[in-house]
């Protein structure tokens, strides 16, 4: 199949097709008399493969040490369980922050239960952060 095929059967940019061949994860495919690529299944499969990873927001150097699992099968599970377990830290990391964000947000929120004219307590209270004086979700920046 040409690469457009592949990009269309994976929902993968052509151009990031190309970016995965120069990084190494993909092969580069065969050529036929006229130049096009070939791509076989196995491109197929390992772009899904790379595309699931990348869902799952594994960065490319996870991903390119996932496949060096793949394609020697007699290495040990338990690099690639430690492999996940760092996306996991990673992922609950963030989650974390993200939830101290929602705090933030909300403690923000809060500050304009009645919405007005010409006053407004959550613009007061961004500038006054932008000035370091602090305001409902943060605290004061040191000077």
């Amino acid at each position: 199949m040409q690469i457009k095929e592949l990009a269309r059967a994976t929902g993968v940019d052509v151009e990031t097709i190309r970016f995965y061949e120069k990084q190494g994860l993909l092969p580069l495919p065969a050529r036929h008399d006229n130049g096009y690529r070939n791509y076989t299944v196995l491109h197929l499969e390992r772009l899904s493969f790379i595309r699931h990873c990348r869902a799952l927001d594994m960065p490319l150097a996870n991903v390119a040490r996932l496949l060096s699992f793949l394609d020697a099968p007699d290495a040990h599970c338990v690099d690639v369980n430690a492999l996940v377990d760092e996306q996991l830290a990673r992922v609950r990391a963030r989650l974390q922050s993200m939830l101290a964000l929602e705090q933030q947000l909300l403690l923000l929120r809060s500050r304009c239960e009645q919405p007005s004219t010409g006053h407004c307590a959550i613009l007061e209270d961004l500038v006054s952060a932008a000035r370091a004086e602090g305001c409902a979700c943060h605290t004061p920046l040191p000077r």
